[in-house]
């Protein structure tokens, strides 16, 4: 009989619980999360290039920071798998790209940097929406895929603190602000039979 008149109880317990948690997970985690919006494979004159679009916002400490003169990398990966029921998933492809996002004081100039390549911004805005559209990136030579075959194309981007300057590495990792980045995005890809 007591069981009875605490079932209801325990019921009501459970159910906010379960509230409790789902607004929880809903919550600010995803306010400083990158979504990928899209992501593409196109053929190119070696192999297959990557299109793909990531939308999100540097929350006010890292606009600070960057402000600040404290440089800001986004590391974007790209992997390409194919599962084989005798062994291990194939893995013929893993590759990565970082982008240095800067700003000059002295000439009040937001830079993008990749490789040997550098371009100058008026805003955060301008130099941002470049970080977050990558075009043609090539990741995929020819020779490392098989034609007729469906892989798995996954990829993410992060901000990237390992790339930081030591003082800072130490302080993101206590600090829940400096954590950016994106779930992996997966779609399939099969090669064509015919090569260009």
């Amino acid at each position: 009989m007591i069981t009875q008149r605490l079932f209801p109880l325990r019921l009501a317990v459970a159910l906010w619980m379960a509230l409790a948690l789902c607004l929880t997970a809903a919550g600010p985690a995803r306010a400083d999360s990158i979504a990928v919006q899209r992501a593409s494979l196109q053929s190119d004159s070696n192999g297959w290039s990557l299109d793909a679009r990531f939308e999100f916002d540097l929350n006010s400490n890292l606009e600070d920071a960057v402000n600040k003169g404290i440089p800001l990398y986004f590391t974007t990966d790209f992997e390409l798998s194919r599962p084989r029921w005798y062994w291990f998933d194939e893995q013929p492809v893993s590759v990565s790209q970082s982008i240095r996002l800067s700003f000059q004081p002295l000439t009040r100039e937001y830079r993008v940097s990749t490789g040997g390549l550098q371009l100058g911004f008026s805003t955060l805005n301008e130099a941002l929406s470049v970080i977050k559209h990558v075009t043609s990136w090539h990741v995929i030579d020819r020779n490392q895929v098989r034609a007729g075959e469906t892989y798995t194309a996954s990829v993410r981007m992060q901000l990237d603190i390992a790339l930081m300057p030591k003082p800072f590495q130490i302080d993101a990792v206590n600090n829940r602000d400096w954590n950016l980045a994106s779930d992996w995005k997966r779609f399939t890809f099969t090669v064509s039979d015919r090569a260009k």
